[in-house]
């Protein structure tokens, strides 16, 4: 039997946000989705917490375009769907996918919404979905999910510290406009909520433009990682 889809979850010390996540594919594992794992060498119980609820649990260096690069190899779905580990999946979204693959999309994202309460939380969900909806480019967090054979005729992604997303979904455009689902996935607003709200927003904002403008993946993580931009 052919499997339609693929979902690849690249982690690194996710113990505490994976198990819900698993939760949440539970039912679309059980419908035959291939549920696959990719770990960068976690220290905590993430590899004990996703043995036995998924279907294939791999273990590479750090960083996440090489950790979904490796999934995306063992895969055998017609589908890659690409989730981050603090993301929550409703069944209403899970559902749309189904129904939107047996269209047979190039690719597609969701919109999304941040996890915490608050309404400046709440905008810049909003914010980050339209300017997706915009651009037809997505981040990591909304759910990138691709036909296969198309992400390995890219080259799949580009082996860079940061933004390969942003460089994946460049490419695909060029392509076709991606398929943009509702209802929205929910992710972690710990790194918002962590470092502050509009300094994270301006940090983002700046991260993006000066990649745009040729500043080197390498620098811009160093800054990600600064939580600074300068």
């Amino acid at each position: 039997m052919t499997t339609l889809l693929s979902v690849v979850i690249p982690v690194r010390n996710e113990a505490q946000a994976l198990p819900a996540l698993l939760d949440d594919l539970a039912a679309l594992r059980a419908a035959g989705a291939e549920i696959i794992v990719v770990d960068a060498g976690s220290s905590d119980s993430t590899c004990e917490l996703a043995r036995g609820r998924v279907d294939r649990l791999l273990s590479t260096a750090p960083g996440r375009a090489l950790q979904m690069n490796a999934g995306a190899l063992a895969a055998q779905g017609d589908y890659l769907w690409f989730v981050h580990a603090d993301t929550r999946v409703s069944a209403a979204s899970v559902k749309r996918l189904q129904e939107v693959l047996h269209e047979r999309p190039l690719w597609g994202r969701f919109d999304v919404r941040l996890s915490g309460s608050g309404l400046a939380l709440w905008v810049i969900g909003w914010m980050i979905s339209l300017r997706s909806r915009l651009t037809g480019v997505a981040s990591g967090d909304q759910g990138i999910f691709v036909e296969r054979a198309r992400f390995e005729a890219l080259g799949g992604y580009a082996q860079i510290p940061l933004m390969e997303d942003l460089q994946l979904c460049r490419r695909l455009k060029e392509q076709a406009r991606p398929r943009c689902l509702r209802p929205p996935l929910s992710t972690s607003s710990r790194r918002w909520e962590q470092h502050g709200i509009w300094r994270t927003v301006l940090l983002m904002w700046c991260l993006r433009l000066a990649y745009y403008c040729g500043v080197s993946p390498e620098k811009l993580a160093r800054q990600y990682r600064r939580g600074s931009i300068l």
